[in-house]
């Protein structure tokens, strides 16, 4: 009589260690306020003039809100470092996730940054129907200055599509690695 064996669990299905709990606070509070702040980004100007504030208003208010929990979540990373990769992962697919982290990380800093410039430079700092969360008005520091605020404009709209763009190569990582691998990489941030 042949004795049945249980099924052997690949070792690249096994969980790897995962992210503490407010990293993934901080991960997941900046998907939702980055789902908030790109399309109504994206929108703007196809939006009627007399209708324009309010979508002004909360793309402004979450842009800055993502800036103060990446600068919170990056002071928490230096302190806490994530687990590290399991070791199956090849060493290409390390560098690259580690290119994209680093990426975004920078963007969700500067891309807040060079908008908050943008509407100054604008002549429209957030005070008013802008004001932070429709509550707090920011100090005005600078006059307008259309010449600026143009080049910024630019700016901001190429770190708009730059964020889109590392946000499909973070997704694509996470679907490459939970469907094809099958690695469990996915878990550690769930």
């Amino acid at each position: 009589m042949a004795t049945v064996q249980e099924p052997r669990v690949p070792a690249s299905a096994v969980a790897p260690p995962g992210y503490s709990t407010l990293s993934k606070w901080f991960h997941w509070v900046t998907v939702v306020l980055l789902a908030t702040a790109m399309p109504v980004g994206f929108v703007i100007k196809h939006i009627k003039d007399s209708d324009k504030m309010v979508f002004y208003a909360i793309h402004e208010s979450a842009g800055l809100t993502i800036l103060f929990v990446a600068l919170a979540r990056l002071a928490w990373r230096l302190r806490h470092p994530p687990p590290p990769l399991p070791e199956h992962v090849p060493v290409p697919l390390r560098r690259a996730a580690a290119a994209v982290h680093h990426s975004l990380y920078v963007m969700l800093i500067l891309q807040p940054c060079l908008g908050f410039l943008m509407t100054n430079a604008f002549g429209f700092p957030l005070r008013g129907e802008t004001a932070y969360l429709g509550l707090i008005d920011f100090p005005k520091f600078m006059e307008a200055h259309e010449p600026l605020a143009e080049v910024l404009k630019t700016l901001h709209t190429i770190g708009g599509w730059s964020i889109l763009v590392l946000l499909v190569l973070h997704v694509g990582g996470v679907v490459f690695h939970q469907a094809i691998r099958r690695d469990g990489t996915l878990l550690r941030m769930v």
